[in-house]
C-alpha cells in the first residue's frame, strides 16, 4: 500500500468515527442532560427536593 492510500483510509475511518460520534450524541439525551442534573442536585435537600424535583423528572421524561 503506498502512502497516498494509508492516508486516504485513515481519513475515511476518521470520517466515519466522527459520524457515528455525533449520531450518539445528536439524541433527545443530551438536551435532557441539564434538567436530569439539576433534579439530582434539587433532591439533595432534606424536605422539599422530592417535591421540586418531581416537576423536573416530568419534564425529562417527556423530552427523552
Amino acid at each position: 500500500m503506498n502512502p497516498s492510500h494509508r492516508d486516504s483510509v485513515r481519513r475515511l475511518a476518521g470520517a466515519v468515527v466522527l459520524a457515528a460520534a455525533a449520531a450518539v450524541l445528536a439524541g433527545c439525551g443530551v438536551v435532557a442532560l441539564p434538567v436530569r442534573t439539576t433534579s439530582a442536585v434539587v433532591k439533595v435537600v432534606p424536605v422539599a427536593g422530592d417535591v421540586v424535583a418531581a416537576p423536573l423528572d416530568v419534564t425529562a421524561d417527556v423530552i427523552d
